[in-house]
């Protein structure tokens, strides 16, 4: 069985998100792409690190980094009412990804990629991944209140921080409202647009 690891790209002061988030500024208000100018305009660069966030076997995210409604799903004929995510008719994942929600929704499938949505909870995701993943990796692929949700429950192995050299003053924080984690450095490597620092969670001794 693979491991489930995590990917979070976050600013200086620890924020993934800027404040406001909203279908015109997905990341927030202030923020646009900054914290994710790494992947693209210097993609070259982080081919390794990319790669990794793309091979896991199954995914868990949030319902805002799905698309930013939050309340019930639309119907049809209202706004957002085709709404298929952020990431149009082919997202990058390429495997079977479970969409944390408080409203239920038939899966979505896309090119490459099903969307299904679990309104159980933080570990009945994971473990609907795990099954989905096999011997593959799971990864809480975000965005920073389902990756708490995550380091809360106990349940991330490995966390990869992508730390960019800016701050935002709001937003929102990973490790917000986490209880204190003991980690172990596994790699780094610093580049003038990212830090990539990957550590492993370390559990108590019973």
């Amino acid at each position: 069985m693979g491991i489930v690891t995590a990917d979070i790209a976050i600013s200086l002061d620890g924020f993934a998100a800027g404040p406001n988030q909203s279908l015109e500024k997905p990341m927030g208000e202030g923020v646009d792409q900054r914290l994710h100018t790494w992947m693209f305009e210097h993609a070259d660069a982080h081919t390794a690190e990319i790669d990794a966030i793309t091979q896991a076997g199954a995914y868990v995210m949030g319902r805002n980094m799905f698309g930013p409604v939050r309340h019930d799903w639309p119907g049809p004929d209202e706004a957002l009412g085709d709404w298929i995510g952020w990431w149009g008719d082919e997202p990058p994942y390429h495997a079977p990804v479970f969409v944390l929600t408080h409203y239920a929704r038939e899966p979505l499938e896309l090119t490459g990629t099903t969307f299904r949505f679990v309104t159980e909870g933080i570990h009945s995701a994971v473990e609907q991944a795990r099954a989905a993943a096999g011997d593959a990796d799971v990864a809480i692929a975000g965005g920073p209140e389902t990756l708490n949700q995550a380091l809360w429950a106990g349940i991330v192995d490995e966390l990869r921080l992508h730390i960019v050299p800016l701050t935002l003053g709001a937003g929102e924080r990973v490790f917000d409202r986490v209880p204190p984690l003991s980690l172990e450095l596994l790699r780094e490597r610093v580049t003038p647009e990212v830090a990539h620092l990957t550590y492993r969670v370390l559990r108590p001794k019973p």
